[in-house]
């Protein structure tokens, strides 16, 4: 493990939540810095790693994972909204953050500090080809079904997937951009995509929300072990049969951890689906995440075959 890139991430988080009790920043901070890594620092990050990598099918597994880790908590959250008696938004709310893992805000900087910048591309392909295309439509469909609102057409689907800038970044990076681009092109987006470890502790740090009312703490406490234990545990297997092995396997275990995505959680808040509860879901989660993680990548070599 890279101990230097975790103490920052540890350093970045508890800075923003000291600015945040300290109100150092305007209200809506974290929210600007979200923007900063989404339109700059996340596409840098495509653009710089995703050339390198040459696309084969021992690369399907780490795109089915994410779907089929999708299916699972959507059985699982079913059974605890009926043992809970859960509302509709809460449970629309609990699926969403516990069906999409943040495997890029959180899982790029986490998948560089304890696997080694060699493991990224793998990391952006799991993310980009299965997390993110997910939540570009069966996320989209599912905050419309439970928010009341109209079920989205392809139309509008699309429309949404063509408004993220990662996607235009992913599509350049397969078809035209060179392995090995002029230095100062390759220097520029490696500093840029270097600023997103930094700058999305940060944020997280500035949005973590820890209180909640006493009836919503089951919820919480089935929520963040679904999400940290759970699936990766479904991961597990899930990676064997797809013959993972090496840094593919531990890529795909650390991105199947990975705590509550905040884009899912923040469309959820938007949408009124159990804001009190996505907010404490996605901060208790990322807080534990920085022991789980560690953990589950010290089993790793017991646990590949």
């Amino acid at each position: 493990m890279a101990f230097d890139a975790f103490a920052l991430i540890l350093a970045m988080l508890a800075l923003g939540m000291l600015f945040t009790r300290l109100k150092v920043f305007p209200e809506g901070a974290a929210n600007v810095l979200n923007l900063v890594v989404t339109y700059v620092c996340l596409p840098a990050a495509v653009l710089t790693f995703v050339p390198r990598l040459h696309l084969d099918r021992s690369l399907l597994g780490l795109v089915a994972t994410p779907w089929l880790l999708m299916g699972a908590a959507v059985v699982l959250v079913g059974l605890v909204t009926r043992a809970l008696k859960l509302s509709r938004g809460e449970h629309a709310g609990l699926l969403l953050c516990v069906g999409f893992s943040n495997s890029g805000f959180v899982g790029y900087p986490m998948v560089r500090a304890l696997l080694g910048e060699h493991a990224l591309p793998h990391a952006v392909v799991y993310d980009q080809f299965g997390t993110f295309l997910m939540m570009s439509t069966l996320g989209i469909y599912i905050l419309a079904r439970y928010s009341g609102q109209a079920t989205p057409s392809t139309r509008q689907i699309v429309l949404r997937m063509a408004r993220f800038p990662p996607l235009w970044a992913l599509l350049f990076a397969l078809t035209l951009m060179p392995e090995t681009p002029p230095h100062w092109i390759g220097s520029g987006l490696q500093r840029l995509s270097d600023t997103m470890l930094p700058l999305v502790m940060l944020a997280v740090g500035m949005s973590i929300r820890l209180r909640l009312p006493r009836r919503e703490l089951k919820p919480l406490a089935l929520g963040v072990v679904l999400r940290l234990v759970v699936m990766p545990l479904i991961a597990l297997p899930i990676s064997y049969a797809f013959g993972l092995r090496g840094e593919l396997f531990q890529v795909n275990m650390l991105e199947s951890a990975m705590p509550t995505m905040i884009t899912a959680a923040a469309l959820a808040i938007s949408h009124n689906l159990a804001p009190r509860l996505c907010a404490a879901l996605t901060g208790y989660s990322i807080v534990l995440s920085m022991l789980t993680l560690p953990l589950l990548t010290w089993l790793l070599p017991h646990l590949a075959r």
